[in-house]
């Protein structure tokens, strides 16, 4: 293992253990670089991979500290690479959708409080089947969101926020060219919402994974229709 990944190592046991905590400061450089049995290049080095992940925040003139550690904040290294993603692979993040996200689902129909219902119910009943394309793919990441974190897993949540985004310009296309989209959509939701209604958690792991596959096989159709038909060899 190289010196640097040893330092980042040593450094993350530090966070684990709770000899550092969210918010504090670490030790000086030579102090620390010294307990380590480290050069102050390795650990100079460590501490700016952290600081890129959000695990340390490097404080111009003040030092060294521990970010607060919470979910969304450590997803955001990776919702920076989900943007950078390629067309092509909006299906793949569709198909990691489908599998996470009818498992938060599930969580969340044994866990939603009444207001979160009543929330979700306002969200559906808050859109019209004549809305315009914008409108309703807010909706529907609002909606999918306020379910996700009815879970109780923060880091599915912010998770499957980062995914949910990734998904926005495929949305928005189906939107413009499949008819009634928006009177499908507003179905599925109500289904989605009547199983968790009857706290039936395989139900709406169902709901969710036909709503959600139903957005992939329409993709699918829609790429192998633009790429035209397949060339003889």
């Amino acid at each position: 293992m190289a010196v640097t990944d040893t330092a980042i190592e040593t450094i993350k046991a530090m966070i684990v253990s709770g000899e550092l905590e969210p918010g504090q400061r670490l030790p000086p450089e030579k102090e620390l670089s010294e307990r380590l049995g480290l050069s102050r290049n390795s650990l100079r080095e460590a501490v700016k991979s952290l600081a890129l992940i959000r695990v340390l925040d490097v404080r111009r003139g003040d030092g060294t500290y521990v970010t607060s550690l919470e979910p969304r904040l450590l997803l955001e290294a990776m919702s920076f690479v989900v943007d950078l993603h390629r067309d092509d692979s909006v299906l793949e993040i569709f198909e990691v959708r489908r599998l996470l996200e009818p498992h938060a689902a599930a969580r969340a129909a044994v866990r939603v409080t009444e207001s979160e219902l009543a929330a979700l119910q306002a969200e559906v009943d808050g859109v019209s089947p004549e809305a315009s394309v914008e409108d309703l793919v807010a909706h529907d990441m609002r909606f999918h969101a306020a379910i996700t974190e009815a879970g109780g897993n923060d880091y599915l949540a912010s998770l499957l926020e980062a995914l949910s985004s990734a998904t926005v310009r495929a949305r928005v296309w189906r939107g413009i060219t499949q008819d009634r989209v928006a009177d499908r959509t507003l179905s599925e939701h109500r289904a989605i919402l009547a199983a968790l209604r009857r706290r039936d958690s395989e139900m709406v792991r169902a709901a969710l994974t036909v709503h959600i596959g139903g957005v992939e096989t329409w993709l699918r159709q829609a790429a192998e229709e633009a790429a035209g038909p397949a060339q003889p060899g």
